[in-house]
């Protein structure tokens, strides 16, 4: 009956411990901003956007398109714009659309995988370019170009086109949103300040990223279990079973 009991209690404390290691799903808030239908037309007046926003903007084929967006510590940033092109018939041939990312220093930031550059063919009536950054790491040296917290910077272009087409209208749809890399990723240190994010809304989790990590769970998983296993083998060995 002992036994049962302190199982019982142990297995109480196991389910606990796994509902604290599944972090708590972030709350929606109910006063969205609405998402921005411009942008700016050089980093000065690049138009802020949350992420998941998703920003749009009427412009014309050769023009230059600006955006910010935050991202702090531990998340892995992807941009996503898609530009709905001009009606094949008053198009004169392919384009070549470009996609650039940079960070809060204005340096460009390489992508980890996506189209950050794709061709347009004259019959195309849309075009998605994609970029994901590598993991933004809470602090670097000096000398390296690593993404670190802040605002980042999105430009959308045309690359090439027929000079008779550069002023031909298109719509363009942005969106930046990030994935948590979780504590694969984890390190100490920080920066005192994020990189120029006076425009854009800090994230959810901080310029610093969670205080969680998924070592937090083995951690406390593992913490469980070792008392589980220690408490059963006391009982059994100060109650043996009697034949």
């Amino acid at each position: 009956m002992r036994f049962t009991r302190i199982t019982r209690t142990l297995g109480g404390l196991l389910l606990a411990g796994a509902a604290l290691a599944v972090p708590a799903a972030p709350a929606v808030a109910d006063d969205e901003k609405p998402a921005p239908t411009e942008a700016g037309t050089a980093f000065r007046t690049a138009v802020a956007i949350e992420q998941g926003q998703k920003a749009t903007a009427d412009a014309s084929t050769g023009d230059y398109l600006y955006w910010q967006f935050p991202a702090g510590a531990g998340q892995q940033p992807t941009v996503k714009a898609t530009v709905t092109l001009p009606e094949a018939s008053t198009r004169n041939g392919d384009a070549t659309w470009r996609l650039d990312v940079f960070d809060g220093l204005r340096r460009r930031q390489a992508c980890s995988s996506g189209e950050p550059l794709r061709r347009a063919a004259r019959e195309d009536a849309s075009v998605t370019l994609t970029c994901t950054l590598r993991t933004v790491r809470p602090w670097a040296e000096k000398w390296s170009n690593d993404p670190l917290p802040g605002a980042y910077y999105v430009r959308l272009t045309v690359g090439d086109a027929p000079d008779r087409d550069m002023g031909l209208p298109v719509k363009a749809e942005v969106e930046a949103t990030a994935e948590d890399a979780g504590g694969a990723r984890a390190e100490g240190g920080s920066l005192g300040a994020p990189l120029h994010a006076k425009a854009v809304a800090e994230p959810e989790d901080g310029w610093d990223g969670s205080w969680w990590s998924g070592r937090w769970g083995w951690t406390l998983g593992g913490a469980v279990l070792c008392a589980l296993a220690a408490v059963g083998g006391y009982t059994l060995t100060r109650h043996p079973r009697r034949r």
